[in-house]
């Protein structure tokens, strides 16, 4: 709308420039051809000035020639002025001789410098110029006066303006003095208020105001040489016309796009995201823990091979599940068959050495023994390759071990046994007791020529089986104890060379992490070395469950029980 209305701005103004350009053209033409020529002396304008007026009477109302002391020379079609007419304080005759260089147009007026038969009075706009007169070869000062006809002016500006009260275009002078106005009557009862003095100051183009509680939108053009300006005004709330009608097709257009695309949505439902739906739902199935779901395969041909794919892909990780469980039993397996092979050669050799030197003192009652003992320790040792005895053979093992060792030390400290009957039954990795009795002998009670005292006490508490080795040695700094479960490459001078970090991890691997050893140690007190085993009964099934991994199995059978 901005672009139509400077459109036709630009066509008013070509329109009005050339209006006035034709005015001009007659005012130059009686002026350098008629006035210039003339001899006021000896010769009249009468003539010429009659036949310019009647070449262009359509648009003129009047033509006329005054000196500079207002006197009359020659004027078309009527010469006969009115009389006591100040021509000289007239302002087209003051602005023309005070710019002498100019022409000057002047703001609609009526004219009424002549008698007029008819007795009618004209809107004019006077365009006037100060002429050079000769007479008697002396050059006086005049004015050329051309009353051009204010209706030729309003004729085009009312082409330029629509049938609506709110759209409009008006013309101005330089100075904000309005020349044409629609609404030109009620500006002259003040009944109407125009924004003029404002949009005088308005560069050519498009502007935002605001008038008198209204925004608009307004556009001027200026008119060369007359520094007249054309001003359309269009109020802004002129742009929403027909965006009613248009709201209503665009909701229409809206609403049938809409159901056009729940149609659509139907029909891809249909026939894809139904059958990704329950795909989805065979994920999820495979997501809640079934390792062994069946994958959904139908649909279009893309979802068909995706669920092959992912079938596929179940089975493959199965068995690659399949394959890890498998491997990691053996290589559990094989850890506990190195922690359990870790049996001190120390041991059997000094044994040995006692029952040699026994014999050959002729002790064959204690060398019989020794003998004994050292059978039933093995045989226990061996449990048929099980890595789960019960707790009865693993304290018969560590009652084998603590006789063989006592007669070894001629009984140079005492051995306590304290166990409830309630966890003999129970369930326990082999070969967990007889290391921490050998640490006990070798860092606690040694060297105590007599005084050292070992106890082993078992018992249960709520669901689970402590098994505790004390001493009264020497003990550790708390520094020791910390550093004892924990993996190092320490070398061990004596000892079982098996260490407390291989029963503490031979009872994780079994077990879980939640059991093992804990160490209470204090120097010159003694230690406590504690074995913490979960509460299982011991049979056959659950051996066999145990030593397979299946630790979760048996204790979810436990806590239903």
């Amino acid at each position: 709308m901005s672009q139509n209305m400077e459109q036709l701005l630009d066509q008013t103004a070509i329109n009005l420039e050339t209006y006035l350009r034709n005015m001009r053209r007659i005012s130059d033409a009686m002026y350098y051809s008629v006035i210039k020529d003339k001899n006021l002396a000896t010769d009249t304008l009468d003539e010429e000035m009659n036949l310019l007026y009647e070449a262009n009477k359509g648009n003129l109302i009047s033509i006329a020639c005054y000196t500079n002391s207002g006197k009359l020379v020659a004027a078309a079609p009527v010469a006969t002025q009115k009389e006591n007419i100040d021509i000289v304080n007239q302002e087209w005759f003051t602005e023309a001789v005070g710019q002498m260089e100019n022409i000057h147009f002047s703001t609609p007026h009526v004219q009424n410098l002549f008698d007029n038969t008819s007795y009618r009075y004209y809107w004019v706009i006077s365009l006037s110029q100060a002429v050079e007169l000769t007479n008697r070869g002396n050059s006086t000062l005049g004015v050329l006066l051309v009353d051009m006809n204010y209706s030729s002016i309003e004729q085009l500006l009312n082409k330029a303006n629509t049938d609506t009260d709110s759209e409009y275009v008006y013309l101005m002078d330089g100075d904000g003095e309005i020349i044409y106005h629609p609404k030109q009557k009620l500006l002259y009862t003040n009944l109407y208020e125009e924004n003029n003095l404002a949009a005088v100051n308005y560069e050519d183009g498009s502007i935002e105001e605001e008038f008198q509680g209204e925004k608009r939108l307004v556009t001027v053009k200026t008119i060369s040489y007359t520094g007249w300006k054309i001003v359309s005004v269009v109020p802004m709330s002129g742009f929403n016309v027909g965006m009613s009608d248009l709201r209503l097709v665009v909701i229409l257009f809206v609403s049938l796009a809409m159901l056009m695309i729940i149609v659509l949505n139907q029909l891809v439902s249909a026939r894809i995201a139904k059958p990704l739906q329950k795909l989805n739902e065979s994920v999820k199935e495979w997501e809640s823990g079934n390792m062994n779901p069946d994958i959904y395969m139908g649909g279009s041909l893309e979802v068909e091979h995706l669920g092959r794919t992912l079938r596929s892909t179940v089975e493959q990780l199965q068995q690659l599940m399949n394959d890890i469980v498998v491997e990691q039993e053996e290589k559990r397996k094989s850890e506990l068959d190195a922690l359990q092979s870790q049996i001190n050669p120390h041991f059997l050799y000094n044994t040995l050495d006692s029952i040699v030197w026994m014999i050959e003192g002729e002790r064959y009652d204690d060398a019989v023994f020794m003998i004994t003992q050292l059978a039933s320790l093995f045989r226990i040792s061996l449990s048929r390759g099980k890595t789960i005895i019960s707790i009865e053979d693993e304290i018969k093992h560590a009652q084998n071990y603590m006789n063989i060792q006592k007669r070894r030390y001629k009984d140079s400290f005492s051995v306590k046994f304290c166990i409830e009957d309630a966890i003999l039954g129970c369930c326990t990795v082999k070969l967990i007791i007889q290391p921490l009795l050998e640490n006990a002998i070798y860092y606690g009670v040694e060297g105590m020529d007599g005084d050292g005292e070992i106890e082993i006490i078992g018992y249960r508490k709520e669901n689970d089986v402590y098994i505790e080795v004390k001493d009264n040695g020497l003990g550790m700094p708390e520094e020791m104890v910390d550093a004892l479960l924990t993996e190092n490459d320490r070398v061990r001078k004596k000892g079982s060379g098996v260490g407390l970090i291989n029963v503490h991890n031979r009872i994780r691997l079994r077990f879980g992490d939640l059991y093992g050893l804990e160490i209470e140690s204090r120097l010159d007190e003694g230690t406590t070395v504690r074995i913490h085993l979960p509460y299982i009964k011991y049979s056959p099934e659950t051996v066999e469950l145990l030593e397979d991994g299946r630790i979760k199995q048996i204790q979810g059978e436990e806590s239903d029980d």
